[in-house]
Formats: C-alpha cells, sequence, structure tokens
C-alpha cells in the first residue's frame, strides 16, 4: 500500500462498526455483570472447576469490550489526524497505523462467526498416529509440537492429560486440553485426517513416503453441561490403575477410571485427578463430548440413535496435506488456502488456515 485516501479511512470505521454491532457488546456487558456478581458469592470457589471457568469467561468478555473500545478510541484518533493533515505525502505516513487496525480488526471480527451453541467452550484435542507404525508415530508428534506451537503464539494455556509414546519414536496418541474460552470454535475445524508426504528419515533406501495422523476436536464440557443424557445402563465402569501423561508414575492407585459406552463400545478413560469420583466424573464429561461429536457427524436429534454399528471416521476424511518433498506445500482441501513455507506452518503459524475455516463457517 503505497497511498491512503480518505476512502480506506472511512471503509475501516464503516468496517468496525458493523464488527461491533455484529458482536452485540451490549448483551455481553450484561452477562459480564451476571458472571462478576456469581464471582462474589461466598461459595464460588468451592467448585474449583466451574471456578475457573467462570473467571476464564470473566477475563475473556471484559478483553473484548476492552478490545472494542481501544478499536473505537484508535479509529477516531486516525481519523481526527488524516482530516488535520492537509499534505498527502504527510498522510501517507499514517498507513502502518492504518494496517495495524485494518489487521487487527480482521482478526478480532472472526469473532462473529463464532456463535455456535459450544463455540465459546474449551477445547480438548487428540492426536492419534494413523497406520505406518515409526513414520506414524514421528508424524503425530509433529503435528502435537505444530499445535502447541499455536497454541503458545495465541497466549492460550493448556494441559497434557494423556500421552502414550510410540515404541521407537513419537507419539502413537496425546490428548490435550486447552483452557481458553472459545477454542472450540476456533479449532473445531481442525478435526479431520492430516496427511504427511516426505522423504522418511526411518527409510534406508530414501523413498517417498505418505503418512497419516487424525485429530480430534471436541468441546471440554463441564459437569453443569446437562442436556446430555447417558442412561446408567449404557455405562460400564471399571477402576484402573494407570500412570500419568507421558507415562509419568504419577498415578499408581485405583484413581483412575475407564468407562465403555455399550451401545457403541467407545472407551474412554481418565487418571489426571486425584480421587475416583473426579476421574468419573471427567471421564463422563469426555464420553459426553465424544457422543456429541458422532450425534453431529451423523445429524441425529438424540443420542440414544446412535447404535454400535457406527464407526469413527477414518481416513477418508483428510482436510490438509503437508507436502515436504518433491515439492514444499501445505494445502488445506476444504479452503485451498495453500502455502509453500511448510517449515513455518508446521512451527505453529496456522493463523491463515483457521481463520479461512472459521469464516467458510
Amino acid at each position: 500500500m503505497n497511498e491512503l485516501s480518505k476512502r480506506d479511512i472511512e471503509d475501516l470505521e464503516k468496517d468496525i462498526v458493523q464488527t461491533v454491532q455484529a458482536l452485540d457488546l451490549s448483551n455481553k456487558k450484561i452477562q459480564l455483570e451476571e458472571l462478576e456478581k456469581e464471582s462474589l458469592e461466598s461459595d464460588f470457589w468451592e467448585d474449583q472447576e466451574n471456578a475457573k471457568l467462570v473467571m476464564s469467561k470473566i477475563a475473556y468478555l471484559q478483553e473484548e469490550i476492552d478490545t472494542v473500545q481501544r478499536l473505537k478510541k484508535d479509529i477516531d484518533s486516525l481519523v481526527e489526524l488524516f482530516l488535520s493533515i492537509e499534505k498527502e505525502t504527510e498522510q501517507n505516513e499514517l498507513i502502518d497505523e492504518y494496517l495495524r487496525l485494518k489487521g487487527e480488526l480482521e482478526k478480532f471480527s472472526l469473532r462473529q462467526f463464532l456463535s455456535g451453541e459450544y463455540d465459546q467452550y474449551p477445547t480438548m484435542m487428540t492426536i492419534y498416529a494413523g497406520q505406518g507404525g515409526t513414520e506414524a508415530n514421528d508424524w503425530a508428534q509433529m503435528l502435537f509440537r505444530m499445535y502447541t506451537m499455536y497454541f503458545d503464539k495465541q497466549g492460550w494455556s493448556y494441559t497434557i492429560t494423556e500421552m502414550l509414546k510410540g515404541s521407537e519414536v513419537g507419539i502413537a496418541t496425546v490428548t490435550i486440553e486447552i483452557n481458553q474460552p472459545l477454542s472450540f470454535g476456533m479449532l473445531k475445524k481442525e478435526q479431520g485426517v492430516h496427511r504427511l508426504v516426505r522423504i522418511s528419515p526411518y527409510n534406508a533406501q530414501g523413498l517417498r513416503q505418505t503418512t497419516f495422523a487424525g485429530v480430534e476436536v471436541l468441546p471440554l464440557f463441564s459437569k453443569e453441561k446437562t442436556d446430555i443424557e447417558i442412561p446408567e445402563k449404557d455405562i460400564d465402569f471399571k477402576a484402573v490403575r494407570a500412570s500419568g501423561p507421558g507415562g509419568q508414575k504419577v498415578n499408581k492407585t485405583s484413581s483412575a477410571v475407564q468407562i465403555t459406552h455399550i451401545p457403541t463400545g467407545i472407551t474412554v478413560s481418565s487418571s489426571t485427578e486425584r480421587s475416583q469420583a473426579q476421574n468419573r466424573e471427567s471421564a463422563m464429561n469426555i464420553l459426553k463430548a465424544k457422543l456429541w461429536r458422532i450425534k453431529e457427524d451423523e445429524q441425529l436429534k438424540e443420542i440414544s440413535e446412535i447404535k454400535g454399528d457406527y464407526k469413527i471416521a477414518g481416513w477418508g476424511n483428510q482436510i490438509r496435506n503437508y507436502v515436504l518433498h518433491p515439492y514444499k506445500m501445505v494445502k488445506d482441501l476444504r479452503t485451498n488456502v495453500e502455502s509453500s513455507n511448510p517449515e513455518s506452518v508446521l512451527d505453529g503459524n496456522l493463523d491463515e488456515f483457521i481463520e479461512a475455516e472459521i469464516r467458510m463457517g
């Protein structure tokens, strides 16, 4: 951009107004007041899980309101300064500030697309290796690194709750809880199969190899989420002995639990909490999220309609290719967003891909 016009400024001002209207900030302020009132109750911290979620929502809503107020203030200042300068060459010195504001607005305006029923929830992401042994385990490790670097760049807090190492290198599966409001809305379309093409470092012949890994993204339900009902008769509960994340021997008591949903055969486990009751609650929340995902994917009205013949989506739902040889490219097969710098993408620079997914609706 070499020149800055009055029309550019007016269009940006209009975009900011439209974004503010779409986000319904007046309603957000009411929500914030209600949550702040709740946080002042004497028994608020008795349920620490809920308290942390409430405090996270408070911080998120406050940040959103503060950002809107700052954007409005900055655009007003930019308009005033632009109109006060008569020389075109001096007006063009405001281009950097204009581009900064425009970029910030584009990123912030994504929130108007995140209005799904569970978009506001924190997230549970599981990455698992596909077929291919050592090569697939290494690819799962690379995806784990990519996503955690992305979380770090966003300033999101996360916890690794379960990790199973590969037999030689990498990981077989890892589960991460992302404790950030709206992270499910941001990440939900990362679910699917990720395909890597490269010269395998584990192939003595130096041949090109195609490898797959799966990513599952679920809303992290809290215990007050009661509209997903699972009959007790459909549950097989077991107390088990299990180690902690990454194989660390931090939990060798029977507080760990395993729950199987009998109609589908889906099995979930939890060993990160101190008590069996807490682990059971955590496992049930995970199971609810998995059943919710199946219900959504199959467009079913009731959880009870899910039958045992349901098969978790396999390699047919490939969403993105990462090609390191014979050329370099990352391409999303749904949005057609491409990058010729896969190293940057694998270093967690996913904004372009994730933002396109969100705007896709």
